[in-house]
């Protein structure tokens, strides 16, 4: 989105929330396009990142449309047990059921069936992985 906006010359409509410590870079759009033109490993970095978040909504899609809820949450559990390196989730139910777009009921009753079954340990306003 950002790339996109940057080569429109539009204002960006994302938010972006870091989950951990993180450093942001803000680079002028001025620089940019001049670096594109002048720097080619600056352009391949461009379009390599461009592809990667490409590549990334591409999968996004593919599961909504095709996994089921279960699924969706063991996933989406992994990805953000493989973040925290520390296998610990620091999300409400509400807040995973409103990343997953869907209810907080329906994440609740699924991350108690994953308890029971010994993949998961639920505690206040976070969930511990186990093994999957």
């Amino acid at each position: 989105m950002t790339l996109s906006c940057c080569l429109g010359n539009q204002k960006s409509e994302i938010i972006a929330i870091a989950e951990s410590d993180s450093e942001l870079i803000m680079i002028p759009i001025e620089k940019m396009e001049a670096w594109t033109a002048q720097y080619k490993s600056w352009r391949n970095f461009v379009f390599r990142s461009y592809n990667h978040r490409i590549k990334d909504l591409l999968e996004t899609v593919d599961s909504i449309a095709f996994l089921k809820m279960d699924e969706r949450l063991i996933k989406y559990l992994e990805e953000k047990s493989r973040i925290s390196e520390d296998g610990i989730i620091h999300k409400t139910h509400q807040e995973i059921a409103y990343e997953l777009h869907t209810s907080r009921v329906v994440i609740s009753r699924l991350l108690k069936t994953l308890e029971r079954k010994g993949k998961i340990q639920i505690e206040r306003n976070r969930v511990k992985i186990l093994e999957f």
